[in-house]
């Protein structure tokens, strides 16, 4: 049974969200964080990176930095640019993009759910990118990331989410980037039951995006409990900010692969020790895998299909993942890639960046590519289902959730 309360957010007057909406800290770096806050003051972006707010002589994490994220955050809910609701809600958060829809719903999962595994992951998390994050939530005493869930589909949440969607909505703007984002205020009395009763008969939540915040928000819960031995479970700090969409609500883009060199083999070599695992086909334009087992692989200034043979194709639930074997069966024996997560000589593109990036990638200095077929949700599923873990960079995940239209106070 999944436990998803709702809670008093804190969020922007409606007339001010749109300056307000940020994307997620960690897709910028810190040039590209100081540049995205200028001439914009009310972006959430300022307290998710408060590095910005000085000169680059002060270190990223210093302790000035995470001070100046609480400051920023108590002055703008004192000068009203953020609202505090006065009964728990629920909320509806739509994000449309290219004219496609998913709609999800906001609320706090519990910690406990997160460690005995109902809310189920499919990545392992590093204790220290989940170190800046824990000084960040602990200091301003607040989540201000959503985590990304996803759960199987379910009936009666659907009709009530298509009921209040045909009613007002609290926001309604369009980002820079064309992405449309809206949201609705739950706090009906008989909504807010069938969101608590339709989570807790689902025996799972998963993990779609946002490992490290999760990870992060779980262990400042853990410390507040330490601190609070004689806590009864109902404070906020058990619980952490999380948008919530079922699984056909979602899509998963590909997620690319460029390689800077063939590990010393010659094109002509390396193509052939491509063909004992896959059956290559010349093509005359970009490559877009049309069906699992595909790969598309740009090499030499041209488009090649890669189908899997029936050798390497497996039922399992990691290795039969696209990305696994491309990884088991190609980047490790042929290039040597034996730690994608480490080796230098591999970078990611992910799908919102299209194909044509690989072609510049290479061109620009990298040798060869590997277009992907996108892992689907219902693969996410049956890996995180059987306690494993997917291969890095399996899943791309568009459009990103907005910091700052949702604030949980612990």
């Amino acid at each position: 049974m999944a436990v998803v309360r709702p809670f008093k957010a804190i969020r922007p007057r409606e007339e001010l969200a749109a300056q307000v909406a940020a994307l997620p800290y960690d897709v910028y770096s810190r040039e590209e964080a100081v540049k995205a806050v200028q001439g914009h003051p009310l972006s959430f972006l300022n307290i998710d990176r408060a590095e910005t707010q000085f000169g680059s002589e002060v270190d990223t994490y210093a302790d000035c930095v995470y001070d100046k994220a609480r400051e920023l955050l108590d002055a703008q809910i004192a000068d009203g640019t953020y609202v505090t609701e006065e009964e728990p809600c629920y909320y509806l958060y739509e994000l449309v993009m290219n004219g496609r829809s998913q709609t999800g719903i906001v609320g706090c999962c519990s910690i406990d759910d997160y460690q005995n595994n109902i809310i189920k992951k499919h990545e392992n998390t590093r204790a220290d990118k989940e170190k800046d994050r824990i000084r960040h939530v602990d200091t301003c005493s607040a989540q201000t990331g959503p985590i990304f869930l996803a759960y199987r589909r379910h009936e009666a949440l659907s009709r009530m989410i298509s009921e209040v969607k045909e009613t007002e909505p609290l926001y309604d703007f369009t980002a820079d980037d064309g992405i449309t984002h809206r949201a609705w205020k739950i706090s009906e009395t008989e909504r807010i039951e069938v969101v608590q009763t339709a989570f807790a008969g689902m025996d799972a939540l998963y993990i779609a995006d946002g490992h490290h915040r999760a990870a992060s928000a779980v262990r400042v819960g853990q410390m507040r409990r330490a601190a609070n031995p004689g806590y009864t479970g109902e404070e906020e700090f058990n619980y952490f900010l999380s948008v919530i969409f079922a699984e056909d609500e979602l899509m998963i883009m590909d997620y690319n692969r460029v390689v800077a060199d063939l590990n010393g083999l010659t094109e002509t070599e390396f193509a052939g020790k491509v063909a004992e695992k896959f059956e290559i086909v010349p093509e005359n334009e970009i490559v877009h895998p049309a069906k699992k087992g595909q790969v598309g692989m740009y090499l030499g200034g041209k488009w090649y299909r890669l189908t899997a043979k029936d050798a390497i194709c497996s039922d399992d639930a990691v290795e039969g993942l696209d990305v696994s074997l491309l990884q088991d069966h190609l980047l490790m024996p042929l290039l040597g890639i034996a730690d994608p997560k480490t080796d230098k000589r591999i970078d990611f593109v992910g799908g919102i960046r299209g194909l044509s990036e690989l072609e510049r990638r290479v061109n620009g200095g990298m040798t060869v590519a590997f277009s992907m077929y996108p892992t689907s949700i219902g693969e996410l599923f049956a890996v995180a289902d059987a306690g494993l873990l997917m291969p890095p960079k399996s899943t791309w995940f568009e459009p990103k959730l907005r910091s700052g239209l949702f604030i949980h106070r612990i």
